[in-house]
């Protein structure tokens, strides 16, 4: 029988510390909390690592999302087969980090922004998406969701055409990353999702209330949100999110930044 998008399977691993961006603070063995979900495929697992960056376990290979800092923060996760870069900011693209995670045989898709100023050695064999694109690795279809600001004070930021969202279907389990973005017309109009990564702060991206508002709008069944550490007062409470967002979705919890770090 298919699994319906509410069938999940949350499991704790054992108790394990925090990481950090910040290099200094990272662990290696900081990575105890994953949730695992259960698809058609089979299971997926969810490893937070920091902020904006996190590692997907799926059945038909490892994925890695912004990755960003010191190389060791990684080093018990499995290694990735798949790196996806939303855009350029330091918290999501570092071109070091990529280098020491990069192996043989290891796809890195970016967008084009971040295509166009990648080493050569890491340009070389690398994939690209625009706004609206789409494209499949090993079975999983990638499309490259517009992620930009909309209120008219924070585009600066995050320009319109720029940066990327993903969402990434397998086997008709659909999950969205949104990178760096308000919610756009794009974003609103997502159906079926079953999982998704949402950003919150100020003055970047967006507000527990915004995002709470695009839950209620396309209401994907579980939904992390990450990203949420900003800056002169813009730090967004993931606990207010999860009231806000109440019977609309099932709100996960990640370990992203170090007890005192949102201060």
């Amino acid at each position: 029988m298919k699994p319906t998008r509410r069938m999940f399977l949350a499991s704790a691993a054992a108790a394990g510390g925090v990481v950090t961006i910040l290099p200094s603070l990272a662990s290696a063995a900081a990575h105890g909390m994953a949730d695992s979900f259960d698809t058609d495929a089979g299971t997926i697992t969810v490893h937070p690592v920091a902020h904006a960056s996190f590692v997907l376990e799926t059945p038909v290979g490892v994925i890695y999302v912004d990755p960003v800092g010191d190389a060791a923060m990684y080093a018990d996760l499995p290694a990735p087969n798949l790196i996806l870069v939303t855009h350029e900011h330091g918290d999501h693209y570092n071109a070091e980090t990529l280098a020491a995670l990069m192996g043989e045989g290891v796809g890195l898709l970016t967008n084009p922004a971040v295509k166009g100023m990648l080493p050569e050695e890491l340009g070389q064999g690398s994939m690209e998406l625009a706004n609206g694109d789409s494209t499949e690795w090993e079975g999983i279809g990638i499309e490259a969701i517009p992620a930009h600001n909309t209120t008219e004070e924070r585009m600066n930021f995050h320009p319109p055409g720029r940066d990327n969202g993903y969402v990434l279907t397998i086997d008709g389990f659909r999950i969205y990353i949104s990178g760096d973005t308000e919610p756009t017309p794009e974003m609103l109009a997502l159906t079926d999702i079953d999982l998704c990564f949402l950003c919150m702060n100020l003055p970047f991206t967006m507000t527990a209330e915004q995002a709470a508002e695009a839950v209620a709008t396309f209401k994907p069944a579980a939904v992390y949100p990450y990203h949420y550490r900003g800056q002169d007062g813009g730090t967004q409470d993931p606990e207010k999110f999860a009231e806000l967002v109440g019977d609309n979705a099932e709100v996960k919890m990640g370990e992203w930044y170090q007890p005192g770090e949102l201060g």
